[in-house]
């Protein structure tokens, strides 16, 4: 006891000085993050300005950037996304160049590596000097602001401490690579689909193919209203075993399918109250920390008189993306059009340093490149390429894969977008989105006189002697891209007699425009089919419709498509499947519990959604093995094989049994076990195994994955159990959803919606950082307009 008492003194100093040490380092770490807060009030110089830029920020510090030229206003929007966002604006360019392993080293390589195949900051530079004047000017005086608004931080982004390296300035061509990170995530860059398909075929016959990868099904919501006949059974057999079937392997819940790509649907004037049309969106991206929009209020005026533009910028990039400008707004899904083709490369095979080519053989050219890793020596790379596009495989059998893709020719990207901020109708944004360079969309207009139309933006390759389904080979001149569709051969649907359109990265059209704009894995269509339904019943309904009818569109998140699946289970789970295990009967009474929703409290949703994931994972093994083998990361789960999986479900033919199971009867009761083994292995009981237990929002910062528990959740949004899945128009999973919701009618923007996931800021401290969450979580509508000023920045030449 004696030595405790002369030791407890030094135990109390030694416990009290760590805990001086880490106040220290608290206070010292906090004061370093507040030095990153964005300015918010009083006044500074801005260079270059032509005049003062008023910024005011409302309660959701949501800018309204008032000045006197487009230019003042592109400046001061490059300020201001340096100071709420630089971080992630650093990452954007990155990704698009293959630049990120000089922030975090040897574990960005390999993504470095993918990226660097497209050779995009080359690119880049090119579409900047392509600009024509007025864009230059734009990009020059929003990089400039950028620039400005970082070295305006008494410290650098608080995120640059954690890594301990320095943001570095930014360039014009880095706006130019934050869309060619968009055309990362919205396009196949990879050639997968292609391989996919091509896969399937050679392992089991065209049928197959047709059967389980169609062009369309009994889903389909095409605005034309086309639909393609239903393959019939292929003619595959697979041999049953002699011996007892072993038991079927389990897996896990199968994850929803989530489509990159979005909602966006509008209703004529006809139908409105206020005799403008009217237009909603919705797009679907990853849900991280920062948000991946900026929202902004922009003001001007030039010859043509004052100009106010409402809507949501990318940061990184000096227009707004999505909008209205008072007499038009726009809004934007995912194509999935095909732009790009895998094509088959034969080289020669003495040296395999040529290729074949219509005009004979040519060198492969081999370009050069080196990759700076942080904490290593640079990594030197040679991308090989060919006429078509980058070698990305092989060589096999003297045979090189390459891809042909729109995106590497410097003018499939470009500014010409901003236009959409001063266009006056929906002819004007028709000829404005047959220019635009962008990643491939479906484009929405509505206009303030009641007009809607649909279009595709970007370029569209013209094939000739193929139709892009499969990988082919161009070396004998017969199979050709022929440049690109040119404005008026790009399909239009203006003002159709119902007064509704609607996409949802479903296959638009289908006929001749079909065979134009070619298939790189639409979603097949029941969240279309529920929004066009959605929307003609409130046509039908006689009633004048105002932004809160839309919105409750996008909110929709009825299980229309799964409702079969219900009533199908609860025949699997019939009285002898239920006596042959007496687990079965829990199961049974959740399902029939079915409200029809995708809600937090449905256990019925979740059982329902995994019983037809794990039924075609048990149906389809076999398909899948054998593809597998030529190709093993095929996946069938891009394709629209709904049809497919129902048919076999129900035809039940003998020779497409998987071997495992001894008849079909046997492998849907086993796909019921495995919804059982789900439950268990989440520790819940069928009853309290819902929905909201699985879809818990994960919307993160990506320092979080390495983060303590508790600083991970002071920089990530709260993690709440959300509504809604994949195939209905409230597209919601744990990291992934609807980026924001905007419902608006050209002139009536106070009257409009504007929601989004997170905050303004992308800083923890910032009291913008979760500003207007709890609008987009909980389903309530935001004003699209700002509330009063909170906040007054004066920027002066």
């Amino acid at each position: 006891m004696s030595i405790l008492r002369r030791l407890l003194p030094v135990f109390c100093w030694i416990l009290g000085l760590a805990v001086c040490i880490a106040v220290i380092a608290v206070v010292y770490g906090w004061r370093q993050m507040r030095g990153s807060l964005a300015q918010l009030d009083g006044e500074r110089g801005l260079a270059g300005l032509s005049g003062p830029v008023r910024v005011e920020r409302d309660a959701l510090g949501v800018p309204t950037i008032t000045g006197a030229t487009r230019d003042d206003v592109a400046r001061t929007t490059g300020f201001l996304h340096a100071q709420d966002r630089f971080f992630q604006m650093d990452l954007l360019r990155r990704r698009g160049a293959g630049e990120l392993a000089e922030l975090f080293g040897p574990a960005a390589l390999e993504l470095d590596r993918g990226a660097r195949l497209h050779g995009f900051r080359r690119l880049a530079e090119n579409v900047v000097a392509r600009a024509n004047p007025a864009q230059r000017a734009a990009l020059r005086a929003y990089t400039e602001g950028v620039n400005a608004g970082l070295a305006a931080l008494s410290k650098v982004p608080w995120e640059y401490l954690v890594i301990r390296t320095s943001p570095q300035p930014w360039r014009e061509a880095d706006s130019i690579l934050c869309i060619y990170a968009m055309w990362f995530d919205l396009e196949d860059s990879s050639g997968s689909f292609e391989l996919n398909r091509d896969a399937l075929r050679d392992a089991c016959g065209q049928g197959t193919l047709d059967f389980l990868a169609p062009r369309g099904n009994s889903w389909d919501a095409a605005l034309d209203g086309s639909t393609f006949p239903a393959a019939p059974l292929p003619g595959l057999k697979f041999k049953p075993l002699n011996a007892e079937p072993p038991t079927a392997s389990y897996h896990p819940e199968p994850s929803s399918r989530l489509v990159f790509g979005s909602n966006a649907f509008a209703v004529a004037g006809t139908h409105t109250a206020t005799g403008a049309a009217m237009l909603a969106n919705d797009m679907h991206l990853g849900l991280n920390v920062p948000n991946t929009w900026y929202r902004t209020v922009l003001q001007w005026a030039d010859a043509a008189g004052p100009h106010r533009v409402t809507g949501l910028t990318l940061p990184g990039v000096p227009f707004t993306v999505v909008g209205s400008n008072g007499r038009v707004a726009w809004g934007f899904t995912d194509a999935y059009v095909d732009t790009a083709d895998v094509i088959v490369v034969e080289a020669d095979p003495a040296v395999e340093r040529q290729y074949r080519t219509p005009r004979g053989w040519v060198p492969i050219e081999d370009r050069a490149d080196v990759i700076n890793v942080k904490g290593q020596a640079p990594v030197p790379i040679t991308t090989r390429w060919t006429e078509w596009g980058p070698i990305f495989s092989g060589p096999e059998k003297h045979h090189f894969l390459a891809l042909l893709w729109t995106a590497h020719d410097a003018e499939a990207t470009n500014l010409d977008l901003m236009e959409m901020e001063t266009a006056g109708s929906t002819a004007a944004g028709l000829a404005i989105a047959h220019r635009a360079g962008i990643p491939n969309e479906n484009m929405l207009l509505a206009d303030a006189d009641g007009s809607i139309a649909w279009t595709i933006v970007g370029r569209i390759p013209r094939r000739i002697g193929f139709d892009g389904r499969l990988p082919v080979s161009l070396a004998y001149g017969d199979r050709k891209w022929d440049g690109y569709l040119q404005g008026d051969e790009v399909p239009v649907v203006l003002n159709p007699p119902d007064g509704v359109l609607w996409t949802s990265n479903n296959r638009a059209l289908g006929g001749p425009a079909y065979a134009l704009l070619g298939d790189s894995g639409y979603d097949d269509g029941p969240r279309g089919g529920q929004i066009r339904d959605d929307l003609r019943a409130l046509a039908a309904s006689g009633k004048k419709a105002v932004p809160a009818d839309l919105f409750a569109v996008q909110l929709d998140d009825r299980a229309v498509f799964l409702g079969r699946w219900q009533k199908f289970l609860l025949e699997v789970l019939n009285d002898e499947a239920v006596a042959q295990k007496s687990a079965r009967a829990r199961l049974r009474e959740a399902v029939a519990k079915w409200n029809g929703h995708a809600s937090v409290d449905s256990a019925a949703y979740r059982i329902v959604k995994a019983f037809r994931g794990h039924v075609a994972e048990r149906a389809f093994a076999p398909i899948a093995a054998l593809a597998e083998d030529k190709y093993p990361s095929f996946s069938y789960r891009n394709f629209i094989y709904e049809d497919a999986l129902w048919l076999l479900v129900h035809e039940q033919p003998a020779r497409l049994l998987n071997p495992e199971n001894k008849t079909w009867e046997s492998l849907l009761r086993a796909a019921a076990d495995d919804v059982l083994a789900d439950a268990d292995k989440a520790g819940l009981p069928p009853e309290r195994f819902t929905w909201g237990a699985r879809n818990v929002l994960a919307m993160q910062h990506p320092f979080s994955r390495f983060l303590p528990a508790a600083l991970a959740s002071f920089v990530s949004m709260p993690a709440e159990p959300l509504p809604g899945d994949s195939d209905i128009p409230r597209v919601q999973g744990r990291s992934f959803g609807q980026s924001e919701r905007l419902v608006v009618s050209p002139g009536h923007e106070a009257d409009g919606i504007l929601e989004m996931p997170g905050g303004q800021s992308g800083h923890p401290l910032s009291p913008y950082f979760r500003a207007g969450h709890a609008f987009w979580s909980k389903g309530e509508p935001a004003p699209l307009l700002p509330g009063p000023a909170q906040h007054t920045l004066v920027l002066k030449p």
